[in-house]
């Protein structure tokens, strides 16, 4: 991924994001697609807009709501820690992904004209329509219902002013986009592409999402099984961020000097970056957690630094933006998924097997139900501390709330969330303005 960022410069032109209304590009896509070389392009712009779209993004939709993070910071970090979400936000904006979702139309639509349905065609399908999915997944677990667009826009004679879907509709989609790129994305090798096992982890989540514990446990199941996911040792835990192309990692979104993310701003700019460690997270910590030290300076009573992106005693007043890679998926976080649906199936005994994997490797004692129950309430509260202190950060939080209905109780006492209504985003002014056929949330309205 990282050689080959330079040709998205190449077709970023062809593509817009035909839902925002913006002008049709002079080039057509049907004449750039002529050569496989081409149909590579077009599916590297797909990976150029999901850096973007991410670089940011990823901290404010997963942790800006949560209960990991605080800020001393006005704007978005402030407006979503205080439950004061409006349609001006940055985060409010869908433009983004569906930047993703336009090239990827594109691609879809164009790559058959190129190349057959096997081989290069296929892989690079199964990588187009599978960061189509993890678009309109992100889309609709942060606005609900949103427009579901398949096809590019490429002429005035096309409905433009789209209206919204039914989430379970979009979700539908995902998973036969997801179900497609699990068949023929590539199998295993660089982890910032698209490939099958990534497929099946997002499936994962998706049936988690929808509570449907069956088939997220067998998804699970495929992942855990591929001998090119295994879990890291404890020294190398940061690794996984800092190097990136784990053995533990799934799918991360690649970067490098000339794509760079924001996660030095988000969580390590010396002191005044967007989120520092909650007062209520780190005492969510057990004594003897070999990951604390590892997340934030624990010498600090009251530490302004994440560094667990960066590695421990990183110390960075460089507002320069980040080249590490932003890790999507990795094994920890599906098999933590994997223990919710046994648990939720009437295996107790699994679950508690399968998070004592995390957290044998962090170094504390195996949980039993009575442990858990003394500790955490539940075992399924102690499935969930497990994600918050295994995967904090990496912007899973909220959604691992709402998920599990959990967001109301967490939030209230910090900031008031007691409305269903609100778990959602609103939608950003831009697009309502542009698109009359766009209605509002119904908080936000």
């Amino acid at each position: 991924m990282r050689n080959i960022i330079s040709l998205v410069v190449l077709v970023v032109i062809v593509f817009s994001c035909s839902l925002d209304l913006e002008p049709i590009s002079e080039f057509s896509a049907s004449g750039f697609y002529e050569t496989a070389e081409d149909a590579r392009a077009g599916v590297y712009g797909i990976y150029n807009a999901t850096q973007s779209a991410f670089s940011r993004n990823l901290a404010f939709w997963g942790e800006g709501r949560a209960d990991a993070v605080d800020t001393r910071h006005s704007g978005d970090p402030r407006m979503l820690l205080n439950n004061t979400l409006n349609k001006d936000m940055r985060s409010a904006s869908w433009t983004g992904l569906y930047q993703i979702i336009s090239r990827a139309n594109y691609a879809v639509k164009y790559i058959p004209e190129v190349l057959s349905d096997e081989g290069l065609g296929a892989t690079l399908m199964g990588q187009a329509r599978g960061l189509r999915a993890l678009a309109y997944f992100y889309a609709v677990r942060i606005w609900g219902d949103v427009p579901l667009v398949l096809e590019p826009f490429e002429g005035t004679d096309q409905e433009i002013f789209v209206r919204r879907t039914d989430r379970e509709i979009v979700l539908d989609q995902v998973e036969k986009d997801l179900m497609y790129a699990a068949r023929n994305a590539p199998q295993g090798g660089d982890k910032t592409l698209f490939t099958a096992g990534a497929a099946y982890a997002l499936l994962s989540h998706l049936y988690m999402w929808q509570h449907d514990y069956e088939k997220a446990s067998s998804y699970s199941d495929t992942v855990m099984a591929d001998a090119s996911y295994t879990l890291v040792t404890i020294d190398d835990w940061n690794k996984i961020f800092t190097n990136g192309n784990s053995r533990e990692s799934i799918f991360e979104i690649g970067y490098n000097e000339d794509q760079t993310n924001m996660l030095r701003v988000l969580y390590a700019l010396g002191s005044d970056s967007d989120y520092f460690p909650s007062e209520t997270f780190m005492n969510t910590f057990e004594d003897g957690d070999l990951r604390q030290e590892l997340t934030y300076d624990v010498t600090k009573a009251f530490p302004r630094m994440i560094w667990k992106f960066f590695g421990k005693g990183f110390n960075d007043e460089d507002p320069a933006p980040s080249t590490h890679n932003i890790v999507m998926l990795r094994l920890a976080d599906i098999i933590l998924l994997k223990a919710e649906a046994l648990l939720h199936l009437g295996d107790k005994q699994g679950a508690l097997d399968l998070v004592n994997r995390i957290r044998n490797r962090a170094a504390l004692p195996d949980l039993n139900e009575n442990t858990a129950v003394a500790l955490y309430g539940d075992i399924e509260s102690a499935i969930l501390h497990e994600r918050l202190v295994e995967l904090s950060y990496e912007g899973h939080r909220w959604f691992d709330l709402v998920r599990t209905g959990k967001a109301i109780s967490t939030m209230k006492p910090r900031n008031g969330l007691s409305d269903e209504d609100n778990l959602v985003w609103p939608i950003s002014g831009d697009a309502i303005n542009r698109n009359p056929n766009l209605v509002q949330n119904e908080y936000y309205k």
